[in-house]
């Protein structure tokens, strides 16, 4: 059962408050990342995704070279590299990150 309690509220004592947006943002991100190896983890997801989208690129790529004949341009290529990597290396990082704030906790 669900009720309505109507009260009155007493002005603060102290006068406005200092607390800005900016201070909100910055204890938000305190308690999310004080507690919590997630964010860490989220690197890891991150790297997955670009990864996999290079990946998944280059095998279009491929397949359109060699069932259609159409030749491949440097750009592409470039980029499939440039984006797998960097996905490797955000795996790595977030692995890294993730057993280190393990390690932090436990201590």
């Amino acid at each position: 059962k669900t009720d309505v309690v109507k009260y009155a509220r007493a002005e603060r004592v102290a006068g406005d408050s200092k607390f800005n947006g900016w201070k909100l943002w910055n204890l938000a991100l305190e308690g999310i990342t004080s507690f919590s190896t997630f964010p860490l983890r989220i690197w890891t997801y991150i790297g997955l995704a670009v990864a996999g989208v290079a990946f998944l690129y280059g095998a279009w790529m491929i397949f359109d070279t060699l069932a259609f004949g159409n030749a491949v341009r440097g750009y592409p290529s470039l980029l499939v590299s440039i984006l797998f990597l960097g996905g490797i290396q955000l795996i790595g990082i977030g692995v890294l990150g993730e057993y280190i704030g393990r390690i932090y906790i436990e201590t």
